[in-house]
């Protein structure tokens, strides 16, 4: 084991952020660093989600590693148990097993002016001189505030309770976000009967999902056939983007694919009205599904478009005072995004708070590192979130960046780096901007990508070959060095 009470590089958290760091920084001669994960494995989202139907909605072979291509996914958009042996595989592969601390949940950072100071909920301390923080966005499940209590099993699509069968059953499903449209399906076909919530529909675009043949998979083995397939996959995805970063009327395209697919699916009139979004395309996160409007149709299944006010022992009342009897409910209500940021105790220079430094809103540069928190890198920190393509991508451009920062403090001799709080703001500012006149802001809905002010503080604005280049060198005049 590598690892000691003072390695020189704490990674928080073990999915696909926290993986790719540990192996970057094996590969470039850094072997003394520790991964502290809260769970009994690794794997990040794709261990915790373990709900029926759970897959990725970016194509796999787009959604993984560049260095590490597999061309043995057995679909297009595999299912989550394939996801997440990937991601062992990688573990292993790479030997990164030995560096993992599991049962290691951090609850307070604390920079002592020469380390960091890592306190775990049991009770351990450490010190390192830098931390990279790989905790990802989407871990911690949000509920809805409802008056009353259920009697009956109830949890989030994120801590899906295998023990309960919901066969038989009346099943109340509250929400019809991206978990929601592939849990449905699945289990509306074994429901009694299910009623679905539903606060404002969802835009969704066909699933182009298909088994990948052996053939093709063997095909895909040949010396660049994956690596080509990847990149035609990232271009198609990329100009997904043209409505996002440059203009809201360019998501008529896709806005009028999500209504013929809806036309198609759904011959009910009136069912389908209640399932036309009244925003503009983009400004939630477009869903893919194939078969969840189907399942909408089915006689066992209603659709409640009216909010929710209570919970009973045996039901869900709706704002007009129906009752909706149910065995189970099931929360597809999402993660808390901006806040799981906000809710951290970290403390930088001169005791500063990231709550203090962050009181108007949440903010890094280039998502990655913020200014009076030294040596301290954020792995899809703030804005660096995606509606278009693969967040691996943006995963190993910020790998290569926190390296670059690394190998800097090594070159200068320097004990730490620190973003010059001017160009942090500037930097900001300017992507503010940017994003103030897109589809997530002028878009007309409420989504998880903006905070309570209505700012977005989830999502880059544009391209991704465009942050990629951006973060491609990171630039030591934007960074103060501290020796």
């Amino acid at each position: 084991m590598e690892s000691s009470d003072k390695p020189g590089i704490v990674i928080i958290g073990s999915g696909f952020a926290g993986i790719g760091m540990a192996i970057k920084l094996k590969e470039a001669g850094y072997h003394d660093f520790v991964i502290l994960e809260k769970a009994e494995d690794l794997g990040g989202t794709w261990r915790d989600n373990t709900y029926p139907g759970c897959a990725c909605d970016v194509p796999s072979h787009m959604y993984s590693y560049s260095f590490e291509l597999n061309p043995g996914w057995s679909r297009m958009f595999s299912p989550q148990e394939e996801i997440w042996e990937y991601m062992r595989a990688c573990g292993w592969k790479y030997g990164i097993d030995p560096h993992v601390r599991y049962g290691k949940h951090v609850v307070s950072l604390e920079y002592l002016g020469r380390e960091w100071e890592i306190t775990t909920a049991d009770g351990e301390v450490m010190r390192a001189n830098a931390v990279i923080s790989a905790i990802g966005a989407l871990h911690i499940p949000k509920f809805p505030e409802i008056a009353g209590r259920f009697a009956g099993p109830s949890f989030h699509s994120a801590e899906w309770d295998h023990s309960v069968d919901l066969k038989n059953k009346r099943v109340a499903v509250i929400g019809t976000g991206a978990s929601a449209v592939q849990f449905v399906p699945r289990i509306a076909a074994e429901a009694a009967h299910l009623t679905l919530f539903q606060r404002t529909p969802p835009w969704i675009h066909p699933k182009p999902d298909f088994a990948v043949s052996p053939s093709m998979r063997q095909a895909l083995r040949l010396p660049g056939a994956a690596r080509a397939l990847r990149n035609g996959i990232y271009w198609a995805l990329e100009t997904r983007a043209l409505g996002f970063a440059v203009d809201p009327r360019l998501m008529k395209v896709h806005e009028r694919l999500a209504l013929r697919h809806l036309e198609r699916q759904v011959p009910d009139r009136e069912l389908r009205r209640k399932l036309t979004p009244d925003y503009t395309i983009g400004c939630k996160r477009i869903l893919i599904s194939s078969d969840f409007y189907p399942a909408l149709s089915r006689e066992n299944v209603t659709l409640v478009t009216e909010g929710i006010t209570e919970l009973r022992d045996h039901a869900v009342v709706d704002a007009t005072g129906g009752e909706h009897p149910a065995d189970v409910v099931i929360y597809g209500t999402g993660f808390k995004v901006t806040d799981a940021l906000q809710e951290q105790r970290i403390v930088g220079r001169e005791g500063l708070k990231i709550q203090d430094a962050w009181q108007d809103g949440i903010e890094a540069y280039y998502g990655i590192t913020t200014a009076g928190f030294p040596n301290l890198f954020f792995l899809l920190g703030p804005n660096t979130g995606l509606g278009h393509n693969s967040v691996v991508f943006m995963i190993e451009s910020q790998v290569r960046y926190v390296m670059d920062c690394l190998r800097l403090l090594s070159k200068t001799g320097a004990r730490a780096i620190d973003v010059r709080p001017e160009r942090q703001r500037a930097f900001n500012a300017r992507l503010q901007e940017r994003l103030n006149r897109l589809v997530w802001t002028e878009g007309g809905c409420r989504s998880w990508y903006l905070d309570e002010h209505g700012v977005n503080r989830t999502t880059w604005p544009g391209f991704t070959f465009e942050y990629w280049a951006r973060t491609r060198k990171m630039k030591p005049d934007a960074y103060e060095l501290i020796y």
